[in-house]
């Protein structure tokens, strides 16, 4: 369901957002995304609203928080050949978990926007 929640969001946040989020990896605890966005403000905010959503979800489910850390870890993408790098560490994320035989096992990944670097 909070994948589900997930793709629907993310696929509304260029629209809303000035957001695009192309691969991505949901894991238990954390997440895994890569975007375009039009500014770093857009990007703050987006994360912001992401975390309020699926909070809501999660409540509405009758969950109690905190659900998120504080803060958020960014790091800008400089050329194709590191997208490729740094996606082939994060879609192995599920295997080196334990979680996963193959990272293409793992149900909570995909991409929903094609970036071009």
């Amino acid at each position: 369901m909070v994948h589900q929640l997930f793709v629907v969001f993310c696929g509304k946040s260029p629209q809303k957002a000035g957001v695009w989020v192309g691969k991505y990896v949901l894991m238990p605890d954390h997440l895994h995304v890569f975007v375009a966005t039009e500014g770093p403000e857009n990007l703050s905010r987006w994360v912001g609203s992401l975390k309020k959503f699926l909070a809501s979800h999660w409540r509405r489910q009758g969950l109690n928080g905190p659900f998120w850390q504080a803060g958020v870890f960014d790091h800008i993408l400089r050329n194709n050949e590191s997208y490729s790098e740094k996606w082939m560490y994060v879609e192995q994320n599920p295997v080196r978990a334990g979680l996963a035989q193959k990272a293409y096992d793992w149900k909570l990944a995909g991409e929903i926007h094609p970036l071009e670097w």
